[in-house]
Parts: C-alpha cells; structure tokens; sequence
C-alpha cells in the first residue's frame, strides 16, 4: 500500500513533521490514481474516509476520549462524505453544556495542531443549543447541521443533536424549501444566470455542484433521504434521472479534482490560465486550442443537463411540498394540451413520444398564451424521454417544418418560444446542426458564450429592436425592423449564422449552404433562401468594414455597396450585425461602434439610391466641406482671407477625411494659435462619433504617432481611429479617436492632464521611451500568430496594411516606431481589439510618399515580426 493507515499511526508519528509526509503520501498517491482514470467517487469519498481515520487517530492522541461529555462531528460537504484535494474540512465540536476552562484549552491545541498540518480546517465549538439557535437564524448553517456525521465521542449528545435539528420547528420543510430556492436565484444571478460564464465556477455557476446539493437538501429535509438514490426510491427520481445526475456529478467531479491538483489555494474557478492543464488532465488534446474546447464543450453540456433536472425536480417538489397548482382545475388548449395554473401540460403521457410533432404545437401554445409561464414537471419528464428516443431528426417530420415556420413568423416567438425551445433541448433536437454547437466554446476573451447560447441572446436582441426604449442605443435598427416585411428570413439568418463553427472550413460559407437547404426543404421561395444564405455568408461583412476599412474612402463605401446590393439586403443586414455584435459580449457595444455602423449604413443607403454607376465626386464633397466649415469660421468673426491663407498650407485630403464641423473646430483654434513653433493640443468637449477626439497639431518630428499614442496608452486610453496627415509646409494635422477602458468618451476632467502629458512629450522633441502598462493577466494565456498582409488597392499611391496580432499594451507605439525606423509615412490607421486579438488596418507610403515596393514589403514585415516578439508577455 502506498501510503499508511491514520489508523495505525504510532505516537511517534504522531508529530507536525511526519504527519505532514504522511499527507502528502496520501494525496500523491490520490493524485497518481486520478492521472490512472481511477473512480472519481472512490478518490472523493476515499479522501473524506482517510480524513475520517486521521481525525480519530488524533482524537485519541489528544486523549478526548475520556471526555464523555463531548462529540466531535463533521458537517457540510465533509459531513456528506465528499472531499476534493482542497476542500474545506469543516467540523463542529458539540456539547451538552459549556466546556470548563480546560477542556477548551484542549480543542483549542487540538485545532492548533491541524492548522499547523496545513489542513484547511473550518470549526465551530457549540452546545447542542447554541447549534438550535444559531441554525434557525443562519440558512447555511441549518443546511450544514443537517448533513451532519458523527465522527468521534459521545453518541448521545449527537443524538441529541440530531433530535433538534430535524424536529419540525427547526426549519420547517416548506419554510426550508422556499428558502433554498431563492437561496439559488440569487446565487444563478450572480452569474447572470448562464451557464456560459467564460471561467465558470465548477460549484456555485447555474448547472454546477450547488445545484445538485440543494436537490439533495430540500429531499433530505423534506422526505429524509440523504442521498440521490433514496431520492430515486421516493419516486421523485426516475432511475435514469438518477443514473443521469450521478453520471453529471462524476464528470464534474472530474474536473474540479483536475483543478485542485493544479492549484495551492482553494479555488473553484476554471479559468484561463488552468484551463489547458485541467483539459491535458482530463484526456482532452488536440491541434491548438482544441482540447480545451473540447473540455468546455462537455462541461457546458453537463451543465445544461444538470440545470434542466433541476429545474424539473424543483418544480415537482413545488407541487409536493406548496401543493402548487395540483389541485387547480385544468383550463383546456387543444385536444393534446392544457393550461393548469401558470403552467401548460400535455393531457397524455406519451403524446411525443406517438406524435413527435406535437412538440412544436407546445411553443406555439406558449408563444400565444402570455399567461403560460412554464411546462409542468410531468411534462417536462415526458419531453426529455421523448426527445432521446426520437430516432430522427424533428425538422425530417413535414407538419413539424410546417409549426416550426409558423413559429418563426409568430410575433413572440423570439422571447417566448425559442428561448424555452433552447432550454429543453428542442432546437437540438430539431435541427442536427445546432445540436453540435450545444457548448461549443472557443478559447479566447472575445467571445463570452458559447455558440448556441450566442446565437439566442442575438435572437433577444432582434426582439429587442421592436421596444421603444431601446431607440437611442439602435436608432437605425428601430427604426428598420418594424418595417422589415418577412422577419421570420432575419430570424432564420440568426439562428444559421454561426451554426457551422467547430466543424472545420469557413463557418460563414457551411453555414450559408445549409441555411439555402433548409429554407428551400422549408417551403420558403428561392428569393427568399438567398436572402436568408446571403445573410449567413456575409454576417461579418458590414462589422469588419466599419470597424477595419476607411469608411470615409468613396472607394471603400462603393465596394461595400456592390456587395450588398439593394436597400432590402443593407436593412436586414444591419439588424443582423448589431444584435450579432451584441450578443458576442455585453461589453462590446458602445457608442463609437454605433456610429461606425450608422456612418457606413447611410453612406450605402445613399450610394444605393444615387446608383452605383454614378460614384460620389470627390472634389464636390471637398468643395462641400469647405463651404460649410468657411461659414462657421466668419460666423465666428475670422476673415475669409485669413482662412483660405491657412488652408493653402493644408492637401485636399485635409478636407475630405474631416466634416466640416471638424475642420472649423480646428481652424478656429489654429488661427488663434499665436506661436506656430509650439504644439497645440485640442480635446473635442463632447462625444464625436462616440468617442472623445484629440487633434495634435506640431512640426512633424522623428516617431511622433508612436510618441503619442505611447503617451495615451500610459493614460489608460484606447486609441480606436487615427487620421494622420501633414501640411504642406512639414506641420503634422493627427486625429486621434480615443476611448477609456470602458468603451466611453474621457470624462471632462481628465482632459486637462491629458494636454499636459501630450505637450509635454512633444515639447521634449525625442521619441519617447515606450513604456507601457502591464498586460492583462489573461493575455500570458492565450497565443495569438502575427500576420502581416498587404491588401490589393486599385491606385499606386498607398499601401494598406492589415495587421493581426497579441493585443499587448504598447502594440500600437512599436508599430508607429517601426513605420518611423523605416522612414515611412502613416496616413491613416483604423485599429480594432477582438477580444485578446488586435486587428488592425495601416494605410502607409514610403519615403517618396508613393506604395510600397515589394523590398519595401518585406523589410517592414520582417522589422515589424521582430520588434513585436519583444513585446510578449
């Protein structure tokens, strides 16, 4: 045997030292059994018994078993016989009466002892009263007594206990139930009330441990079983729901053991930087970060199937513990179908399994019924039998593709139908795509749900647009959606849009094939399957363009606009891409993402209705500019003189990328401007297209568009857009559009310092030294490959640069340093985080201000390669 018995340790070993090896014997012998895919069950509750064995050991040691007036008892997660390599040991000292003086001095030594053991010991020392008044004030406390053990010392003072504690005024059992109930809403709304938390906790997240415990304290207080196998024999638990949950905690099990081999503090967070090691553990590999989504994938699913048992076992001991809506009389639907209390039923207990298709007919009644909040336990049972017995695919059955099209085209289907439809399991079992992305998770800080559950939050948010209080987040898609004709081709797109991911290939293009197939196999007309494919192949199309292409280049927008091609496509495109942007991440909407999108949208909408054949004149909208920026500077009293002197210094590209509010906000402190030699700083005072403008105005020097955007990243700001240009006369004109760390415009009073700090570094006239703020503590986790690609563009002038790489803190400054190191000039830069990704578009010239040569190419891409692998973290 490999380690030793507590059992027979002599008194000589009895020491802090020897003890302490002994423990380390054992969980390294725990650990080689686990690596060996030994019973998860046998090492958990092998650990509570070895504990078990070492605190009698000690027991004796510390000579309380002469004290007959005194028990020592294991409660919590201990007292059920389960222990995880960090778990808390928690254990109660109980009495009859208080302890005299020695004796306390005792337990004290005796607690003393196993803390020096580095045991994670949780105690209490209480009398058999104090336990009563305590555990009917405290919930957690009641729940710990309940599963209390006797581990050691005098039986009858734990008889005692126990009489107390589970006498009917101790936490009656209906008082009980509806106490532990919200005790889990509360604690589900902690994790927003989603599985699909990016470092979920393997315990407390919804689906997770807890919610299997608290099935096991409501059955223990109410019907008395202590385990999920007396559940099973009061009937509460069929025998496949048992196999089911046991199954579900094994595997959770699993991992939380993987997890607590790799840490030394207790934890029960799977996070990013222990996700590869618990995924190695377990057995998941593969290329990449395969295994990993492999891992999360199966734990997610768990996840799912342990939520929906619980949910239905908490609803059938609502009716056996409340008497909820058992005797209401029921309120008929349909032949198959009733309404009792706020819940709907199905009037036979095989109607799925004989009718399959009559499982759609449920949504609908629930989709037409607001006074329907959810299925009856019994249903439900019948619905989750029905489902794993189906030996075909619910969209094979014609009345079923007829429902479920009928769904898509009903008005509350999207909050109502395919959230619940989600929940049970229905949409996996309708369409074999979606069952494949059930959990399916990609490791990385971009997105923060797993596929299926993304594509339903954009399902809320297509809702969301038909809400009036929604108007001033989504202006354009209020307004667009209610008018959209045939929603139910928006609806479909949604739910195809990155149904193909995981599957290998590009998800965008899979995903728009099987979409055709399913609206033709659907009924629908091969117009309207081409919207809906053309939908999913280019649902990145109008987000990447804002976000990484010069939309104020007419190029740019007339490009997009042969793309799109009408009016019809851009408006049911544009629905598509805000809600998909989203629900990627809560945090990722903001308002210079909203003005991206709305600045893109009508400079389409406008070159659709002008004709593609008839391109904006460039000249006209500098004339344009011009005009309107000229009467807003002499309304200001300058005179035209004195403007058209400081525009001759300016290239007609100055007044094509800027409004004409922007060009007169400039002007208007540039004339005023007195010493030319000196730097100006200007912040705009309000939000410019969602974001906070800073115009640097300066004789160009060496590195200056590193030097600033160094100095910014110090200050904790995200530089998102930059127009870079320079005078004729060897003046740089720099905009920079910045934001916080939360997505928002600076607060005003920040704007002062910023200035300060800005002139400060370009008064100094040297490159400044990048120093930057430290990473993120994820980023060390994830890998991402430097790219470097020059696009095509149809002129000689420019080059564009497409860059992707690790978003580490000072990317931007190497990348503007190495533009300058080369001699090279930046015009423009549109810069885009994705998640732990920046990608980035560069649009650059040489020295001779002319495109790049190939040499050139090469030099920059192998000079920028090497000065971003020192930025590594």
């Amino acid at each position: 045997m490999p380690y030793q018995s507590p059992l027979t340790f002599s008194d000589d070993q009895i020491s802090i030292a020897e003890l302490k090896s002994q423990l380390k014997q054992f969980s390294d012998h725990q650990k080689d059994e686990f690596i060996g895919q030994n019973s998860i069950t046998e090492l958990v509750l092998g650990r509570a018994k070895y504990m078990d064995m070492l605190l009698r050991r000690l027991w004796q040691h510390f000579n309380f078993v002469k004290e007959s007036k005194i028990c020592l008892v294991a409660v919590g997660g201990y007292g059920r016989g389960e222990l995880h390599p960090l778990s808390d040991i928690d254990i109660l000292l109980v009495s009859d009466q208080p302890l005299p003086d020695d004796l306390s001095a005792k337990i004290s030594h005796f607690i003393t002892f196993l803390w020096d053991l580095k045991l994670e010991i949780g105690h209490a020392v209480r009398t058999i009263t104090e336990c009563a008044i305590i555990g009917r004030e405290d919930l957690t406390v009641a729940t710990n007594l309940q599963e209390s053990r006797l581990l050691c010392g005098c039986e009858a003072i734990f008889t005692k206990l126990q009489t107390e504690i589970h006498s009917s005024s101790f936490w009656p059992s209906e008082t009980f139930y509806k106490a532990k109930v919200q005790e889990q809403r509360d604690r589900h709304a902690r994790y927003h009330d989603t599985t699909y938390n990016l470092e979920p906790d393997i315990k407390s997240t919804p689906g997770g441990l807890r919610d299997i415990h608290t099935l096991g304290w409501i059955a223990r207080r109410h019907f008395g079983a202590t385990s999920l196998l007396e559940m099973s024999q009061y009937g509460f638990l069929t025998d496949a729901e048992y196999r089911e949950l046991l199954e579900c905690q094994d595997f959770l099990w699993r991992v939380r053991f993987a997890l607590h081999i790799q840490l030394k503090r207790y934890d029960n967070r799977l996070t990013f930087a222990h996700q590869v090691q618990v995924a190695e553990c377990l057995g998941f590999v593969g290329e990449g970060n395969r295994g990993v989504e492999m891992m999360m994938k199966e734990f997610y699913r768990t996840l799912r199937r342990v939520a929906e048992l619980n949910k239905m076992l908490l609803k059938l001991f609502d009716q056996a513990i409340l008497n909820n809506g058992v005797e209401s009389a029921p309120q008929i639907l349909s032949k198959d179908f009733q309404r009792r209390g706020p819940l709907i039923e199905a009037r036979k207990p095989v109607l799925f399994q004989s009718r399959p298709e009559t499982i759609l007919d449920m949504f609908l009644h629930i989709a037409n019924d607001s006074t329907i909040e959810s299925v009856a336990p019994s249903t439900l049972r019948q619905l989750k039998t029905a489902r794993r017995r189906l030996n075909k695919f619910l969209h094979t059955i014609p009345s079923a593709r007829e429902k479920f099209i009928e769904l898509c085209r009903h008005p509350n289907s999207l909050t109502r139908a395919f959230i619940l439809m989600h929940k049970l399991g229905v949409l996996a079992a309708y369409l074999p795509q979606w069952s494949q992305i059930v959990g399916q998770m990609q490791f990385d800080l971009f997105h923060v749900y797993t596929v299926d559950e993304h594509s339903i939050r954009l399902l809320k948010h297509i809702h969301s647009f038909n809400q009036p209080e929604n108007h001033q987040k989504h202006p354009i898609c209020c307004e667009v959606f209610p008018r959209i004709q045939k929603k139910e081709l928006l609806i479909i797109a949604a739910i195809f849009h990155d149904i193909a991911k995981g599957r290998g290939g590009d998800h965008s293009e899979i995903g728009a094939d099987e979409a055709y197939e399913f609206c033709i196999e659907h009924g629908l007309s091969k117009p309207e399957a081409k919207l809906v494919s053309w939908l999913v192949r280019y649902h990145l199309l109008m987000s990447v363009t804002a976000q990484r292409r010069d939309i104020y280049d007419p190029d740019v927008i007339s490009e997009f606009a042969k793309q799109v091609r009408d009016e019809e496509y851009l408006e049911y495109l544009v629905c598509l891409t805000v809600a998909d942007i989203c629900a990627t991440n809560p945090d990722l909407w903001n308002s210079w993402k909203r003005t991206l999108l709305a600045e893109l949208f009508y400079s389409t909408q406008r070159a659709l209705r002008r004709g593609l054949e008839n391109p904006v004149d460039v000249r006209d909208r500098i004339r344009h500019n011009q005009q309107l920026a000229s009467a807003l500077l002499r309304k200001e009293g300058f005179y035209s003189r004195d403007i058209e002197v400081l525009w001759q210094r300016f290239k007609a590209d100055y007044f094509l990328r800027h409004s004409h509010n922007q060009i007169a906000w400039h002007c208007t402190h540039l004339l005023r401007h007195d010493d030319h030699t000196q730097p100006l700083i200007l912040i705009s005072k309000k939000a410019t297209r969602g974001g906070t403008e800073v115009f640097v105005y300066s004789r160009d020097q060496h590195a200056l568009f590193a030097t600033v955007v160094a100095e910014l990243d110090r200050r904790n700001l995200n530089v998102h857009d930059a127009q870079v240009m320079t005078s004729k006369d060897g003046y740089v004109l720099d905009t920079f559009m910045v934001l916080d760390q939360h997505g928002h415009a600076i607060d005003d009073n920040r704007h002062n310092a910023v200035v300060k700090h800005l002139l400060h570094v370009l008064k100094d006239g040297r490159p400044t030294k990048i120093k930057t703020r430290r990473p993120h503590r994820n980023l060390q986790h994830f890998k991402v490959k430097t790219r470097i690609e020059f696009l095509p563009t149809k002129g000689k002038k420019r080059t564009l640069l497409e860059f992707v790489a690790l978003d580490t803190p000072g990317l931007l400054a190497i990348v503007g340093a190495t533009f300058a190191d080369l001699n090279l000039h930046l015009h423009a830069a549109k810069i885009t985080t994705i998640g732990e990704r920046a990608e980035d578009l560069f649009i650059i010239t040489n020295a001779d201000g002319v495109k790049l040569t190939e040499e050139e190419e090469l030099q920059l891409s192998e000079k920028l390669a090497e000065n971003i692998t020192k930025l590594a973290p």
